[in-house]
C-alpha cells in the first residue's frame, strides 16, 4: 500500500502542489469565509435580533453593501475552494493514512470544513436564486452551518500554524522531498529507477501492477502546470465569478451581470420583484376595504389610502436590498413613520410590529426597532417611481427604511402595533 501510495503521490506531483501555493490560496479563502460569515452575522442578526439590540441607519445603502458583498465573497469561496483542493489533493495518498492523534485531528478537521464550505456555498447560490430542493428550512440551517464552518476552520489553521507562519510572507526553501503538505511520504520527481528499488522483486501484476505502470508512465503534473499559469486560472475565475454576479448589487457592473438572478430596472415600476402577490395569496379582494391600523397602548387610529395621501409627504431615495444579494434603487413617496408614531402617542424609544396583508409566511410579522421608527427616512410609502405603489410591490402600502433588509420592509402593510415589554 505505501508503494502504491507513493507512486500516485509522484504522479501527482506539480509545482503548484506546494506549502507556499496553499498557504496564498488559504488565506485569501480563509478571508472570504471570514467576510461571510461577519456579513451573514449583521444579515441574521437584523431579521432576528436580540432583545436591546440597536442597529445603524446609516449610511442609508448600508445593507445593500454589506448583502452584496456577503454574495460576491461567497461566489469567490467556488474557485478558490477547488482550487485549494486541488493544491492539497496529493495528501489524500499520504501513507500511513493517520499517524497520530493530532494527525487524526487534522484530517477530521479538514473533512468537516470541506463538506460544511461545500454545503454552505452551494445552499447559498441555490437561495440566490430561490430555488430550495430539500425539506429542511434554509435560513436556520445556513447560520447553523456558518458556525461550524468557522470552528472547523479555526482548528484547522491551529493544527496548520507552524506552516502557515513558515511560508505566510516568502517562499521558504524547499526542494526534492519537500513539495508534500505533509511528511508523511516525499512527493520526489524521480525516474523509474527509484521505482524500481521501492518495489524491489515485488512490483505486482494483474490490475494492481498495470495502475501502478500507468501511473509510473504519467508525467508529473509538474510538467503541465506552472506555479503562475495555476494562479492565473484562479484568478480569472475568481475575477469572472464576482465580475459576472456583482452587477445584480453594483451599478456599474449591471451589463456584465450574467450570474445574478435579478436584472436592475427589469420589474414593474422599474424594479424587480422577490415575492409576488400572488405568491403571498393577497389579491385585489383580499385589500377591499383596505385601512391601516396603527395602535400603542390603548389608542388606535386607522387610516384609509386617501386619508394617507391627505397627510404630508416625503419623498426619499433608498434601495430595496434583499437577501439573495440584488438591490435596486429607487424614488419612495408617503408619510413618516414617526408622524404617525406621534398620533398615537408613542414615545421616542417605542419598537413597532408591522402586519401585512398575507395570512402566512415567515415574514408575514416583522419587528421595527426604534432608531429606524423615528428615523426621518423611515416612510409607509405609497408611491413607487413617481407613480402609485403597484400590487406587486405593496399597494395599497408598504414600508421602507434605511438600511434594511427587503424581506423586512413590508409589503401589503395592515397594521403597525407597538410592542410592549
Amino acid at each position: 500500500m505505501r508503494r502504491l501510495m507513493y507512486e500516485a503521490q509522484r504522479s501527482l506531483a506539480s509545482p503548484a502542489r506546494n506549502p507556499r501555493m496553499a498557504t496564498v490560496i488559504g488565506r485569501l479563502l480563509g478571508a472570504a469565509f471570514l467576510i461571510c460569515f461577519g456579513t451573514g452575522l449583521y444579515s441574521h442578526f437584523l431579521q432576528q435580533p436580540l432583545p436591546g439590540m440597536r442597529f445603524a441607519t446609516r449610511p442609508e445603502f448600508l445593507y445593500q453593501f454589506t448583502e452584496g458583498t456577503h454574495i460576491i465573497a461567497g461566489m469567490a469561496c467556488f474557485p478558490l475552494l477547488l482550487a485549494k483542493l486541488y493544491i492539497v489533493f496529493p495528501d489524500l495518498f499520504a501513507y500511513p493514512p493517520v499517524r497520530s492523534f493530532v494527525h487524526l485531528l487534522e484530517r477530521a478537521s479538514i473533512a468537516l470544513f470541506v463538506g460544511a464550505s461545500l454545503a454552505q456555498i452551494t445552499i447559498g447560490l441555490l437561495n440566490t436564486y430561490q430555488w430550495y430542493p430539500w425539506p429542511f428550512p434554509f435560513r436556520q440551517v445556513h447560520f447553523a452551518l456558518a458556525w461550524v464552518l468557522i470552528g472547523s476552520l479555526a482548528l484547522h489553521i491551529g493544527i496548520k500554524l507552524p506552516i502557515i507562519a513558515r511560508f505566510w510572507r516568502k517562499r521558504a526553501d524547499y526542494g526534492p522531498g519537500t513539495d508534500h503538505l505533509t511528511d508523511a511520504v516525499p512527493v520526489e520527481r524521480v525516474a523509474g529507477t527509484e521505482a524500481d528499488r521501492l518495489w524491489g522483486s515485488s512490483r505486482p501484476t494483474g490490475l494492481t501492477g498495470r495502475l501502478i505502470a500507468y501511473l509510473d508512465a504519467t508525467p508529473p503534473a509538474a510538467e503541465k502546470v506552472s506555479r503562475r499559469g495555476f494562479l492565473a486560472t484562479v484568478g480569472v475565475a475568481v475575477a469572472a465569478v464576482v465580475g459576472l454576479t456583482a452587477g445584480q448589487t453594483f451599478a456599474p457592473l449591471d451589463a456584465v451581470n450574467v450570474f445574478g438572478p435579478r436584472k436592475k430596472g427589469v420589474g414593474q415600476q422599474g424594479v424587480p420583484v422577490n415575492r409576488t402577490a400572488k405568491q403571498a395569496n393577497v389579491t385585489e379582494a383580499v385589500i377591499a376595504g383596505w385601512m391601516l391600523t396603527v395602535a400603542h397602548g390603548g389608542v388606535e387610529r386607522s387610516f384609509t389610502r386617501a386619508e394617507l395621501e391627505r397627510m404630508p409627504q416625503t419623498e426619499v431615495t433608498l434601495p430595496i436590498a434583499c437577501v439573495e444579494g440584488w438591490s435596486q434603487m429607487a424614488a419612495w413617496r408617503g408619510v413618516r413613520l414617526r408622524d404617525l408614531a406621534d398620533l398615537v402617542g408613542a414615545g421616542e424609544d417605542t419598537s413597532f410590529r408591522l402586519v401585512s396583508l398575507e395570512p402566512r409566511g415567515s415574514f408575514r410579522q416583522t419587528q421595527m426597532g426604534p432608531e429606524y421608527v423615528r428615523d426621518p427616512l423611515t416612510l409607509v410609502a405609497l408611491e413607487l417611481n413617481g407613480e402609485t405603489l403597484d400590487l406587486e410591490h405593496g399597494y395599497p402600502a408598504r414600508m421602507i427604511a434605511p438600511g434594511r433588509p427587503g424581506v423586512l420592509q413590508t409589503k401589503w402593510l395592515s397594521r403597525i402595533e407597538a410592542i410592549t415589554a
